[in-house]
């Protein structure tokens, strides 16, 4: 399974997103971004936005962002 995780140290949205890939104990590596919204240039290469977090699962062609949606799909498909 290819997942990486685009997030920020100290996002509480990043990690919930964090505890929720490791209670699943889902392999996953984190790319730490830049704090200010203009220097995330690889989220937005990757989402087309520049907000964190973002998950993006290679094995599944998905890329997302938004918590809620992420905290979704890996309950409902990487589960």
């Amino acid at each position: 399974m290819s997942l990486t995780l685009y997030a920020l140290d100290g996002c509480p949205w990043c990690e919930k997103v964090h505890d929720a890939l490791e209670e699943n104990d889902l392999e996953y590596e984190t790319e730490w971004t830049e704090p200010l919204h203009s220097e995330r240039n690889e989220v937005k290469r990757v989402s087309g936005q520049r907000g964190v977090p973002v998950l993006v699962d290679d094995d599944h062609g998905v890329t997302m962002n938004e918590s809620a949606n992420i905290l979704e799909y890996i309950d409902r498909t990487l589960a």
